[in-house]
């Protein structure tokens, strides 16, 4: 039980450095020519990252029987929400002015932000209902039914990326080879199990006793 408090008290510190780093990079003005850019593009690869780090929790637990990896889903995927919100936020505030008129033409104009937003609001809800308390309200099945919108949010955050970059689509074709693979694994899982026969028990009989 300690153990695992210390390895959700390390992935939490370890999964703000990135936030940090930038922080530090941009008070000693190494974010480069466009601070906001940067900031914009790299709080939306993390959010990537850690969509597709959450993803990977199911499958690994699955693979190698360790039950307890399933505690540090929730945080992967709550981060990935917090650098989404990052994300849009920087964009709203910086390249739109907090205009909603500006926005809305905005998505109009440039197809890949409309996807992107629909990415990240398909996030919300996930965010808002990660609680033990909201599993207990909705029951685990509509939880989970529920919760497989990530499976969504991923694949329109990787087009949202490949739209954006226009020319050079290797990092987002990287992006969806994971997310193809994870997806994958989870369809292999599920069928290697239903066509595992189970085992049923016979009560022994009289000459066996």
């Amino acid at each position: 039980m300690k153990e695992i408090k210390f390895y959700k008290v390390a992935i939490f510190i370890n999964c703000l450095v990135p936030l940090v780093l930038m922080a530090w990079d941009w008070y000693h003005n190494k974010l480069g020519a466009n601070p906001v850019e940067f900031f914009t593009r790299t709080t939306g690869m993390l959010t990537l990252v850690f969509l597709l780090i959450s993803l990977a929790v199911t499958p690994l637990r699955k693979i190698t029987s360790i039950q307890w990896l399933i505690q540090f889903r929730r945080m992967l995927g709550l981060y990935a929400f917090f650098y989404g919100f990052l994300h849009l936020l920087t964009y709203i505030w910086f390249d739109r002015t907090f205009s909603i008129k500006g926005t809305i033409d905005d998505i109009y104009a440039r197809p890949f932000i409309a996807v992107g937003m629909l990415s990240f609001f398909l996030m919300v809800p996930l965010a808002i209902t990660s609680t033990k308390g909201w599993i207990k309200r909705l029951g685990g099945k509509r939880w989970a039914r529920l919760h497989k919108l990530v499976y969504l949010t991923a694949i329109g955050g990787v087009i949202h990326f490949w739209m954006l970059v226009k020319s050079d689509t290797r990092l987002p074709i990287r992006f969806a080879f994971v997310l193809a693979i994870l997806l994958g694994s989870r369809i292999v899982i599920k069928n290697l199990k239903q066509k595992t026969p189970t085992r049923t028990l016979i009560p022994p009989t009289r000459e066996q006793n």
